[in-house]
């Protein structure tokens, strides 16, 4: 990988298990949460009684880090000194067609050395484990702790003693129930230890020349989320097996799940430079885990899938359309089932009687409590509940997607099962999306706009979505109905957003402004024919003489931007070669920007400085590249 990433994935399963590198090296540094908050893992290697550090900062002398590589699934070091060389991979079974293997809360570290100087050596590993990986804060709890033997493998596991399951929702949080594993092979040790004021496992595992050895680390967080006042388990517990045997089937599957990894990273590596060039690849390659491992797989009642994402480091609001809406490119293009488990209780929620509105709500809860919307219920008091709701923004996310997944399956099954509320919402645009009142959309930071062409957009595309599901159920008159409806919309949009030079407003009210047009994108996509070509490429050539040092802003109000709705707009380019170069840009950010942290989608075009946001799940839409060219 040529991009120097701004934070590095080591340990990626979920909201709650989660461990990165903020630095080049990874001794220069110790281990954190993506919240950025401490989630310390240390690592040394004994060298014929002599240690060296080779992850976080242990007081000892440091291997020298050589090199390091990441793929989609990967992450590798290499490090040196005059008497070995190391190698240490991290990997995780993020596999979005196996569901089962992706829920699984394991996650690897692989080890091996060879000799530098022709000599044998006794080489150990090293590993110190802090009890932050359970508590939200350091002493926050006193913990407990337990070391055992089972199927050759000898385990440390460690939890708070309160065991508040479920306890609490919020942002920037860290888990504090369940139990944290860490797990060796019998020739290993674990041992319970004190380092900094807190209680560690600590792990001595000796390695052999040549021969691959496997640290394993796990979450068992009881149960996953509160869904609708009945607390669920995480999907992988649907098998009936308790944490340790899945560590250790987790552990004689090892080999097996690091090839996998190598393989998939390798095929969407070479699919997305195919489609979109080198650096749109290694944009790939940086969001793939996070767009996985900021949700929770589980089941309800019924047990169905329910794939909640978390709004890391927004609000903590869970299974939030607007979220899944520019997330969905990834989870069309790797398993539709993932996106069905987030709208599910997007459905559930609307036809329940708390929900009073005839528009989609905004999200269904607060991680990992899913209640109800919580989003604008702080204005509640003041009357100003309906003032902070996103109606056109969540009807037309809603309708697009569901249309996407009737594409991509090849049938209207699932939208069959929501009809009547799909025929609400879309009244509801039909009513109201043309040009839409004063109110927030999903870049809800930039706050209130009325007449907003985007949105306006966006609302013509839902409807259109909509003609597309009648048409594939053979309703061909309602079908030719909706798309006339959306068809008249466009062509007014047009007339109603054109500035003077060809591009296109950001509200219809006001001239020379500009904004991205980030929802046109799947009049493209679709080949629905609403707008004619000359639209794209017109709005596309007028955003290039906007671009910044790292990417084009939003719209005219401020210089940030977004990164997925800049890779939207990307799409709207004519040829591979202008793609390219308007998403350039956008990699130069990620190279070099200081804000070490996970990889933001809210950043400023002159500063590269993160604005907000990281580890989202939105970076998932930064996949619409290849969803344009392989699956429609």
């Amino acid at each position: 990988m040529k991009m120097r990433p701004p934070a590095i994935p080591l340990i990626t399963v979920d909201p709650y298990f989660s461990v990165w590198s903020c630095s080049d090296k990874l001794y220069d540094s110790d281990t954190v949460h993506w919240t950025g908050s401490p989630n310390t893992i240390k690592g040394t290697v004994i060298v014929g009684g002599e240690e060296f550090s080779f992850m976080g900062k242990s007081g000892v002398p440091v291997l020298e880090q050589i090199s390091f590589d990441m793929t989609a699934l990967t992450t590798h070091y290499s490090f040196y000194n005059d008497k070995i060389a190391l190698n240490i991979d991290f990997f995780s079974s993020l596999f979005p067609d196996d569901v089962y293997r992706l829920s699984r809360p394991v996650s690897y570290m692989k080890a091996s050395y060879s000799s530098v100087d022709g000599n044998q050596h006794d080489v150990k590993l090293v590993i110190s484990v802090s009890e932050e990986l359970c508590l939200d804060k350091k002493g926050d709890d006193d913990v407990d702790t337990s070391v055992f033997v089972k199927d050759g493998l000898v385990t440390g596991s460690i939890g708070s003693r309160k065991q508040k399951i479920l306890n609490r929702s919020g942002d920037d949080l860290r888990i504090d129930w369940g139990r944290f594993y860490i797990s060796v092979a019998q020739k290993g040790s674990v041992e319970v230890s004190d380092i900094d004021s807190m209680k560690c496992l600590k792990v001595v595992l000796p390695v052999d020349e040549k021969e691959e050895a496997f640290v394993l680390f796990s979450y068992d967080d009881i149960k996953a989320l509160n869904y609708f006042g009945t607390e669920v388990p995480a999907f992988w517990k649907t098998k009936g097996i308790s944490i340790e045997d899945a560590i250790t089937e987790a552990y004689n599957e090892a080999d097996e799940i690091y090839s996998r990894c190598v393989k998939l990273s390798l095929d969407m590596f070479s699919r997305a430079e195919c489609a979109g060039g080198e650096k749109y690849a290694e944009l790939l390659t940086l969001a793939f885990k996070q767009v996985i491992a900021a949700h929770k797989t589980a089941v309800d009642e019924n047990g169905d899938i329910i794939f909640i994402s978390k709004e890391c480091f927004s609000n903590g609001c869970a299974a939030t359309v607007d979220v899944t809406y520019p997330s969905s490119p990834f989870f069309l293009l790797y398993n539709t089932e993932l996106l069905k488990g987030m709208l599910r209780p997007v459905f559930r929620f609307s036809v329940s009687d708390e929900w009073k509105f005839d528009f989609a709500p905004h999200d269904v809860g607060q991680y990992p409590l899913i209640l109800g919307q919580v989003y604008g219920k702080n204005h509640e008091a003041e009357g100003k509940y309906l003032d902070y709701q996103m109606p056109v923004e969540e009807c037309g996310n809603m309708l697009i997607m569901m249309a996407n997944i009737a594409l991509v399956d090849k049938n209207t099954d699932f939208a069959d099962m929501h009809d009547d509320i799909l025929k609400d919402w879309v009244k509801y645009l039909i009513r109201y999306g043309m040009d839409p009142e004063n109110q927030l959309c999903t870049d809800d930071f930039a706050g209130h706009l009325a007449h907003n062409c985007n949105l306006s957009l966006k609302a013509i595309m839902g409807i259109a979505g909509y003609s597309i599901i009648l048409r594939m159920k053979g309703d061909t008159a309602e079908a030719d109905k909706y798309f006339d409806i959306a068809k008249e919309m466009a062509d007014n949009w047009v007339k109603t957003a054109a500035n003077s030079d060809g591009s296109f407003r950001l509200t219809f009210d006001k001239c020379d402004t500009f904004s991205m047009k980030y929802n046109m994108i799947w009049d493209k996509i679709w080949h629905t024919g609403l707008f004619a070509p000359s639209v794209y490429y017109s709005e596309f050539s007028s955003n290039k003489k906007h671009v910044n040092a790292y990417g084009m802003p939003l719209d005219n109000r401020k210089t940030y931007t977004k990164s997925d709705w800049l890779l939207w707009t990307a799409c709207l380019a004519p040829s591979k070669k202008e793609f390219e170069e308007f998403i350039s840009p956008m990699w130069n950010c990620f190279n070099v920007t200081p804000s070490r942290v996970p990889m933001t989608d809210w950043y400023d075009t002159i500063t590269s400085l993160v604005v907000g946001f990281r580890h989202r799940s939105v970076q998932g839409g930064l996949f619409v590249k290849l969803l344009e060219t392989m699956v429609y």
